[in-house]
């Protein structure tokens, strides 16, 4: 199926379409900010560039967007046009989160995992995260 907007118009559209400062991180950072948290951002030395890093408490946090990773939950469907170019596109996310899980790990610090439906499905967050910081837990998942 031929696209219904120019090569132009899709690559402005797209270009739109950001990794960093999206409004599920935006969320987490509010509520962990509002509970005393200080942060800092994508830092870079990390394997896959977490969303925000607590030094203090030798933590990360990687907020996935459920569609971009392929999250298994109601706000995941696979694309009906160009069926293979997005299982490959998403596999290939799927692939990068886990070794970038295991490196980070590797390197001794603690992750968390936050997924776009936990924020729209009324899970309260920051009190996970909390939780989970306060904790000495090695890895955290939050669903929706």
């Amino acid at each position: 199926m031929a696209d219904v907007v120019s090569p132009e118009v899709r690559s402005r559209m797209m270009s739109g379409i950001r990794g960093k400062n999206t409004r599920p991180e935006w969320a987490v950072r509010r509520a962990l900010h509002a509970r005393g948290f200080r942060y800092r951002l994508h830092v870079r030395d990390l394997p896959g560039c977490p969303d925000i890093v607590l030094p203090r408490h030798r933590a990360v946090v990687f907020v996935h967007g459920c569609f971009w990773h392929g999250h298994d939950c109601p706000l995941f469907r696979w694309p009906k046009t160009r069926a293979d170019f997005w299982q490959t596109k998403i596999g290939r996310n799927q692939s990068n989160d886990q070794k970038h899980l295991a490196a980070v790990r590797a390197a001794g610090w603690r992750v968390a995992i936050v997924w776009e439906c936990a924020l729209r499905g009324g899970v309260d967050v920051g009190v996970a995260l909390a939780e989970w910081i306060g904790s000495d837990g090695a890895v955290c998942e939050i669903r929706g």
